[in-house]
C-alpha cells in the first residue's frame, strides 16, 4: 500500500513536473534568443545549430520533430530580436520607410512560420468508422451538385459518379442545382433519373443555390460536390460512419483531388515530379486542423449535418469563400468538424494559368473578408487552438505584400544606394542565414511528402502582384467583389506565352536584371576586402535568388499545347477484350480516360477490325464498355470508347473515376530533398526559353485564320479560349 501511495503521489506530480520543465525550457529559450553576440561568434553558433539539426534529424518520430521545431522557432525569434534591437539605425527617410517595410514583412513571415509549425506538427490520422450492419439504419442523404455555366460534358461524370455510389436508392436523393437554367441539363437529368432544381434568381451565387435547395429537401445529411468532382462508389460508406458515431460533428471534409494537371504541373519543366500545389493543404494542414477540431469546409467533397447547417442559417453569403465561413460559424456554435484523409472524389484542376490566378483571387478576397467581418480571434465559441488555425488560413492570404517586399528589397541598395538593414554583411549572413536554413530544412522534415522546398516561393511569386490589389482593397472594404466561377475542361491546339498572366512579373524580372547588373558592377569596381564589395555581393546573391524565382514563375506562363479533351489517369485494372468472333483475351489497363484506354493484352495472330467489347473487373462486378480499336503494337492495345447511350457513359465513369480504389496513390510522390528541390527550381527556368514548333509565329497565325474561318461559318472553335479574370454576375 505504501508503494501504491508513493506511485500515486508521483503520478499526481507529473503535471507539475511537466510545467516546471516547460518553464525551464522557456527561460533557456529566452536567454538563447536575447544573448548578444558579435558577428563571428554568431557564425559559430549558427554552425553549431546546424550540426545539432543534422544529428537530431537522423532520428524518426515526433519527439525529434518537436525538438527541431522548437530549435527553428528559437533561431527565427533570435534573428527577429536582433533585427529589432540592432539593425534599425537608418540614415534617411527613404531608408527608414523601406527598412521598416522589410522588417514588417519579416515579422509576418516569422509569425506565419510559427503558426504553420503549430498547425502541422501533429497531424491527426483519422480512420473510417463502419456503418451499422443493417442498411435500414442508414440515414437519408441529399447530394447537391451546384452548377452555373459549366458545359454538360463536364457535369455528366459527376452525376454518373453520384448515382453509382453504394447506398440504398431509397435513401439517396441526387440534385443538379442549375443556376444556368439550361434545358439540356433538365433533359439529361430527366433521362437518367436525377433530380433537377432551379431558383428564381442567382442571389448569393453558389451559397444561395445550396440554401435554396436546403429549403426544398429534407435529408438528414447533405453531401456537396462541385460539378466537376466525381465521387467514388464508396464515398458515403466511408464518411457517414463518423457522422453517426459522433452526433456533435456538423461537417466532415475529404480531400479535393485533381486528376488533371494544374498549370504548374503541366507548364514547368519538372512537371508532375513535384507534389500538386494543393497536396500540402489536403495532405497535412487539414489533418493538423483536425487535431484541434478546426477542420475547414472546402465547398465540395464533404458531408454536412442538416441540423448544423440550419442552425447557422445555411451557407453564409457575406463572403465569397462561403465554405470556410460556414465551418467557422458551426464551430462558434459548438459543432465539431472532422477531416478524413482519403481521396474519395476527383475533379478537374484549373487548366490555364490565368484561370488559376482568378480562382486564387477569389480565395484571397474571401479569406480577407472573413478576417474583416468575422475575425476568428474575436467573438465567442472558439478555443485558442481553433482561433489560431482559422487565423492562419486568413493570415496566409496576406502574403502578396511581404512577398513583393522580399523580392524587391535588394534593389533598394543596388539601384538607389539605400541601406535598409543597418548591419555588416557578415552579421546579416550570420543571423539571417540560420533563420532561413532552419525554416527550410525543418519544413522539409514536416512537409517533405506533400510539398517540396522552394516551390511555395514560386507559387506565391506567380500570384503576388495580381493578388496584391485584391488583398489591399478587401482589407479596406470587405463588401467589394463577387463570386466568380472558374472555367475548366478546355483544350489548346497551339502553345503560347500568356503575357496577360505573367506581364507584371515580366516587368519585375526586368528590374531584377538591372539590379543584378548593378551588383556585378559594384563588385568589379571595389576591392574584395571592402564593405562595398561585400554589400554588393550580398545583395547580388539576394537579387539573383529573387530573379530565379521570378523566371520560374514566368515559365508557368508558357502554356503548353493541350489537345486531349479527356485526361488520362494511370490505372491497373483487370480487363477482358471480347472480340467480334467471341474470342476472349485477358489483360490489364495501363491508363484510362473518359475517352479511351491503353491496355496490355497479348496480340492475336488475326487482328480484329472495328468494335470490341471490354469487360473491366472493378472488384465486385465486371463492367462492359464498347470500344473501337485504334492500334495494336506488340502487346499494347489502344482503344477509343464508343458509348451507345447513357448506360455506357455511366459505366465508363464507374470504371475510370468511380472505383473505390481509384485515388489511393494520390500522394505517392518522392520525399523532399532541399538541395535537389533547389536544383529543380533552377532547371525549371529552362522551360521559359525552350523552343516549341507549336509556338512559332506561323502556327499562331494559321490558328487565328482557322478560328476566323470557323466563326464566319458559324461553328465553334476547336480550342476553348483561356478564361479571363472577369467575375460572373
Amino acid at each position: 500500500m505504501r508503494l501504491l501511495r508513493r506511485m500515486t503521489s508521483f503520478l499526481g506530480r507529473i503535471p507539475l513536473l511537466n510545467a516546471a520543465v516547460a518553464l525551464i525550457g522557456l527561460l533557456l529559450g529566452l536567454i538563447f534568443m536575447v544573448t548578444p553576440l558579435e558577428a563571428e561568434q554568431q557564425a559559430w553558433l549558427a554552425l553549431g545549430g546546424f550540426l545539432v539539426f543534422l544529428i537530431v534529424n537522423r532520428f524518426p518520430g515526433r519527439a525529434p520533430s518537436f525538438f527541431l521545431v522548437a530549435l527553428s522557432s528559437m533561431i527565427s525569434l533570435r534573428y527577429l530580436y536582433w533585427r529589432v534591437t540592432e539593425t534599425l539605425g537608418y540614415s534617411g527617410y527613404i531608408a527608414t520607410f523601406l527598412g521598416t517595410g522589410l522588417l514588417l514583412a519579416e515579422v509576418y513571415a516569422i509569425l506565419a512560420l510559427l503558426l504553420s509549425y503549430f498547425q502541422q506538427a501533429w497531424p491527426l490520422e483519422r480512420k473510417p468508422v463502419p456503418l451499422p450492419p443493417d442498411t435500414e439504419d442508414w440515414p437519408v442523404v441529399d447530394i447537391f451538385i451546384p452548377s452555373y455555366n459549366e458545359p454538360l460534358e463536364v457535369v455528366k461524370p459527376s452525376v454518373f459518379g453520384a448515382m453509382s455510389m453504394d447506398w440504398p436508392r431509397d435513401k439517396m436523393n441526387i440534385y443538379v442545382l442549375d443556376d444556368g437554367r439550361r434545358e439540356d441539363f433538365r433533359a439529361f437529368c430527366e433521362e437518367v433519373g436525377c433530380g433537377y432544381m432551379i431558383r428564381p434568381d442567382n442571389k448569393g451565387a453558389k451559397a444561395g443555390n445550396i440554401n435554396h435547395a436546403l429549403g426544398k429537401t429534407n435529408g438528414e445529411y447533405v453531401a456537396i460536390f462541385d460539378c466537376d468532382h466525381v465521387p467514388v462508389r464508396a464515398f458515403l460508406q466511408l464518411t457517414i460512419g463518423w457522422m453517426l458515431r459522433d452526433r456533435e460533428i456538423g461537417m466532415l471534409q475529404t480531400p479535393h483531388h485533381f486528376y488533371s494537371p494544374d498549370p504548374f504541373e503541366r507548364n514547368l519543366a519538372s512537371g508532375t515530379r513535384i507534389p500538386n500545389e494543393g497536396l500540402l493543404f489536403y495532405g497535412l494542414v487539414q489533418q493538423g486542423n483536425d487535431l484541434w477540431n478546426a477542420t475547414f469546409f472546402c465547398g465540395s467533397c464533404a458531408v454536412l449535418r442538416r441540423t448544423a447547417l440550419e442552425e447557422v442559417g445555411g451557407v453564409p453569403t457575406q463572403t465569397v469563400t462561403e465554405d470556410c465561413h460556414c465551418s467557422l460559424k458551426m464551430q462558434r456554435l459548438g459543432w465539431r468538424t472532422a477531416y478524413l484523409r482519403l481521396p474519395l472524389a476527383a475533379g478537374l484542376a484549373t487548366d490555364r494559368l490565368l484561370a488559376h490566378i482568378g480562382q486564387r483571387m477569389r480565395w484571397a478576397r474571401g479569406m480577407i473578408q472573413i478576417l474583416r467581418v468575422d475575425n476568428p480571434l474575436f467573438g465567442r465559441g472558439l478555443n485558442l487552438a481553433q482561433r489560431l488555425c482559422y487565423l492562419n488560413a486568413q493570415w496566409h492570404f496576406l502574403f502578396p505584400l511581404p512577398r513583393v517586399v522580399f523580392l524587391t528589397s535588394p534593389l533598394a541598395f543596388l539601384l538607389f544606394g539605400e541601406n535598409i538593414i543597418a548591419a555588416s554583411p557578415l552579421a546579416i549572413v550570420a543571423y539571417a542565414g540560420p533563420h532561413v536554413v532552419h525554416s527550410v530544412v525543418t519544413n522539409s522534415r514536416l512537409q517533405g511528402k506533400v510539398r517540396h522546398s522552394f516551390w511555395s516561393e514560386i507559387y506565391e511569386t506567380v500570384l503576388a502582384l495580381y493578388l496584391l490589389p485584391v488583398v489591399m482593397t478587401t482589407l479596406l472594404d470587405p463588401t467589394k467583389g463577387k463570386f466568380n466561377v472558374t472555367d475548366k475542361g478546355g483544350t489548346l491546339q497551339d502553345g503560347y506565352f500568356d503575357i496577360r498572366a505573367v506581364g507584371p512579373n515580366l516587368v519585375l524580372g526586368g528590374a531584377l536584371v538591372l539590379g543584378l547588373m548593378s551588383g556585378i558592377y559594384g563588385m568589379v569596381a571595389n576591392p574584395p576586402s571592402s564593405l562595398q564589395f561585400q554589400a554588393n555581393a550580398l545583395n547580388a546573391v539576394w537579387v539573383l535568388l529573387s530573379l530565379v524565382t521570378v523566371l520560374a514563375g514566368l515559365a508557368v506562363g508558357r502554356e503548353r499545347r493541350q489537345i486531349r479533351e479527356r485526361h488520362r489517369v494511370a490505372a491497373r485494372v483487370p480487363v477482358a477484350v471480347v472480340l467480334a468472333d467471341g474470342r476472349r483475351l485477358e489483360g490489364e489497363s495501363i491508363d484510362l480516360s473518359l475517352g479511351g484506354a491503353a491496355l496490355t493484352v497479348a496480340r492475336p495472330e488475326v487482328l480484329p477490325e472495328g468494335m470490341v467489347s471490354l469487360e473491366f473487373d472493378i472488384g465486385t462486378e465486371f463492367v462492359p464498355v464498347p470500344a473501337e480499336t485504334l492500334r495494336w503494337q506488340g502487346n499494347r492495345l489502344q482503344v477509343r470508347f464508343a458509348p451507345r447511350g447513357l448506360l455506357d457513359e455511366g459505366n465508363i465513369v464507374r470504371v475510370v473515376l468511380g472505383r473505390a480504389d481509384a485515388w489511393l496513390h494520390w500522394d505517392d510522390v518522392r520525399a523532399d530533398r532541399p538541395l535537389r528541390a533547389m536544383l529543380e527550381v533552377v532547371l525549371s527556368v529552362g522551360g521559359l526559353f525552350r523552343g516549341n514548333s507549336q509556338l512559332s509565329l506561323r502556327a499562331r497565325r494559321a490558328r487565328r485564320k482557322e478560328r476566323a474561318a470557323q466563326a464566319r461559318a458559324g461553328r465553334a472553335p476547336l480550342a476553348q479560349p483561356a478564361s479571363s479574370l472577369g467575375e460572373a454576375p
